[in-house]
């Protein structure tokens, strides 16, 4: 949402207006209340201009992360078809669904605890695949 600047204004207005109110009742001199009303409102446009464009930047990085998404990933097949790579395809075509199965799980954040619980294997066993995968990209990628 953007920076209401009519909105923020009246607000500032009210506020400004109570304020001096209260300031004449405790009898302070006009020409001091001038002074903290000059140096109030410069401070009330600065923060307007901060607040302006801190709203549009935001605005743009969210479309910007949106455009740039990537498509989540629930199974094995959508994970396989978003590789680009075609050698990082070819291995991957290769390998046990019971890995790629591991290498989803992560990438939709499970812990490895959680991972090795839900396919009924040991955490040494999740960690030993994926290190085997691992050493096998680096041999063929390089």
């Amino acid at each position: 949402m953007s920076f209401n600047y009519g909105r923020e204004e009246k607000k500032w207005r009210l506020w400004k207006e109570a304020e001096e109110k209260q300031l004449r009742s405790l009898g302070v001199n006009e020409d001091t209340i001038e002074q903290l009303h000059t140096h109030d409102w410069a401070v009330f446009n600065s923060d307007r201009r901060y607040y302006r464009r801190l709203q549009d930047a935001g605005t743009y990085l969210e479309d910007f992360a949106d455009e740039t998404a990537q498509p989540e990933v629930k199974t094995v097949e959508d994970f396989l078809d978003n590789i680009e790579n075609q050698q990082l395809y070819q291995i991957l075509i290769m390998v046990d669904r019971l890995t790629l199965q591991i290498i989803v799980m992560q990438l939709q954040g499970y812990s490895t605890h959680e991972i090795a619980a839900s396919l009924r294997l040991t955490e040494e066993a999740v960690y030993k695949r994926v290190r085997r995968l691992k050493e096998k990209i680096k041999k063929i990628l390089k």
